[in-house]
């Protein structure tokens, strides 16, 4: 009896311990201290005053153990972030949102204005030769060859002992003739057509002279990259035909990549729907400036830029 006893006030009291929980002070868990088995009120009575005074004293030590953990929480804890800044950005319509605009539309209007320089019939190339004139030119050199083998080889059948003395002489004869035909100051005489040879000559000089102007147009700078960023004023500017071109002007390579016609007719057309975009661009700069004018900000008014005054 006496060991169950001293075993049943040990259970009471680690019961009636108290439970240290972080960030607030030590509670004792409510739950009712164990009774013993056998019937001994003493000792029972000796446990709980035990537990009791356990319980007067600790919850001072507890709450000051708990004290000290949230104040070293507390330091250990983050800062606080500061709110962040109102937003400095100018409100749309005010003078330097204006201003800045502008700024900007200025900036472009300076960037693109190579375009103007745009010569649509030395990029258009009206007297290309079409497909079909090239083919019968090429037929009609082809009969040429073909009349001027024959005539050659029968003269050189008579040459041999082949043929009679008499056919080929007239074979040379014709031999002569269809040579001469042949020669473009004689040939003029009777035909006004131009040769194969005339026609894809004629060809290759229309393709020089229009690198050669795509070239001044692009500049060292790019045009067609520049006049991209025009989208705002001209949808069609960031149309997907058109980004391999961009991507060649932004790297300075687009002359040198434009070998075929078909190339000419798209920085064509890329470049007629810049100079719209670049007549809009322009336009809305007039307008806010007249507005600006009209509003009294001075700041914001473009100026014309004072001439030199010749000597």
């Amino acid at each position: 009896m006496a060991e169950t006893d001293e075993r049943t006030q040990q259970g009471t009291g680690a019961e009636a311990a108290p439970v240290l929980r972080p960030g607030r002070p030590a509670d004792p868990e409510g739950r009712p201290p164990a009774r013993p088995a056998s019937g001994g009120t003493e000792p029972a009575d000796d446990g709980a005053s035990d537990g009791s005074a356990k319980e007067g004293g600790s919850p001072g030590a507890g709450g000051n153990r708990a004290e000290a953990n949230q104040a070293e929480g507390n330091k250990d804890a983050l800062p606080p972030p500061e709110a962040a800044p109102a937003s400095s950005q100018p409100a749309p319509g005010s003078p330097e949102a204006t201003a800045s605009q502008q700024r900007k539309r200025r900036l472009l209007l300076r960037q693109c204005d190579r375009v103007l320089l745009l010569d649509f019939n030395l990029l258009a190339m009206p007297d290309w030769p079409d497909n079909y004139t090239v083919a019968a030119a090429r037929r009609r050199r082809d009969l040429w060859l073909f009349c001027t083998t024959v005539a050659a080889l029968v003269f050189l059948s008579g040459m041999t002992g082949f043929v009679p003395a008499w056919l080929a002489g007239g074979g040379f004869g014709a031999f002569v003739i269809i040579l001469l035909s042949g020669i473009p100051a004689i040939r003029r005489l009777y035909s006004g057509q131009d040769s194969h040879l005339e026609l894809v000559m004629r060809r290759h000089r229309l393709l020089k002279d229009a690198r050669k102007h795509i070239e001044h147009l692009e500049g060292e700078t790019g045009l067609a990259w520049q006049c991209a960023q025009m989208v705002e004023f001209n949808p069609a500017l960031n149309s997907v035909r058109f980004r391999r071109l961009v991507e060649l002007s932004e790297h300075r390579h687009l002359s040198r990549h434009v070998t075929r016609r078909e190339h000419i007719r798209l920085y064509l057309i890329f470049m007629l729907e810049s100079e719209k975009a670049y007549s809009s661009l322009q336009q809305a700069f007039l307008d806010d400036n007249q507005q600006a004018i009209d509003e009294g900000w001075a700041s914001v008014a473009a100026t014309p830029e004072p001439r030199e005054e010749p000597e």
